[in-house]
């Protein structure tokens, strides 16, 4: 290690990766907001929309499992265009829409409580 190193990573510190209890927040947001949607398009979204952030697949799924067994959401399968196999897709159920909602507020708090600046 240099001292360079130490400027270099307070200039450009390393993703966050979420923890599950924000996770669960982040995929209902997603969720109420987009629709329906696959484990690795939320991944892939969370590096396009919030480029600070990672979501490793381990904390994904676990997440995905908790809310499923909750019967927040529900999964199904589909082909999706332009990938070779069905993918599993995940949607709120119609009678947890509010709880979703209201639990995908904490991921809009938690980005305002964990700004990340680039500069």
């Amino acid at each position: 290690m240099k001292l360079e190193d130490i400027y270099t990573f307070f200039r450009q510190p390393p993703p966050i990766y979420l923890s599950k209890e924000v996770a669960v927040c982040y995929v209902l947001y997603t969720l109420v907001e987009k629709g329906d949607s696959y484990g690795t398009a939320l991944i892939q979204a969370i590096e396009n929309e919030y480029p600070f952030y990672r979501l490793s697949d381990t904390v994904l799924y676990s997440a995905l499992k908790f809310l499923e067994d909750e019967g927040i959401i529900d999964g199904y399968w589909k082909k999706v265009e332009g990938r070779g196999r069905p993918r599993r897709m995940y949607h709120i159920v119609s009678e947890k829409v509010p709880q979703a909602r209201e639990l995908s507020e904490l991921w809009l708090r938690y980005l305002q409580e964990h700004p990340r600046n680039p500069d």
